[in-house]
């Protein structure tokens, strides 16, 4: 009964979302899909960050790993979830370029990630590049490239 409500749910705010991006201009829908994208790892779920990702998803992760499809990225938020019961990652945009010729964007910007561990509490961040691809009128995350800057905190490598 759970899943089924998280079903609709989903259903009707993306309904939602989707009259409310039609005034915006791409690169207001992109900033309005990454602050949701955002809000999606606040809530750890997983169902709602994938609806973010193009079919053919993949992400090169801050620290150097290559992941390819929608499924393995899944499977890596949710091993991250529990493992990390707090874990928390914000992607803030600094550019968001739309082009002329072709249905993509490009964003640019920051990220900063932090969980706890028994050692205290770790903050990471560093810079990140995403380019999206507009699908049957909606924009979605192709690809991503994350690059890790800094880690403070006695967890830290």
């Amino acid at each position: 009964m759970n899943k089924f409500i998280t079903v609709v749910a989903a259903a009707v705010l993306f309904v939602g979302v989707s009259v409310f991006a039609q005034g915006m201009s791409d690169s207001d829908q992109i900033r309005n899909a990454r602050d949701q994208y955002n809000d999606a790892i606040a809530r750890h779920d997983v169902q709602a960050i994938m609806t973010f990702h193009d079919d053919e998803y993949q992400i090169t992760t801050s620290l150097g790993q290559l992941i390819q499809g929608r499924d393995e990225e899944a499977a890596s938020w949710q091993e991250l979830f529990s493992i990390r019961q707090d874990v928390l990652y914000v992607r803030t945009p600094e550019t968001i370029e739309v082009s002329d010729a072709y249905p993509l964007a490009a964003e640019t910007g920051t990220w900063v990630g932090t969980w706890s561990t028994p050692d205290g509490g770790v903050r990471t961040g560093g810079h990140y590049s995403a380019m999206w691809r507009q699908v049957d009128g909606e924009w979605k995350v192709r690809s991503e490239l994350f690059v890790a800057l800094y880690c403070e905190g006695l967890a830290c490598p």
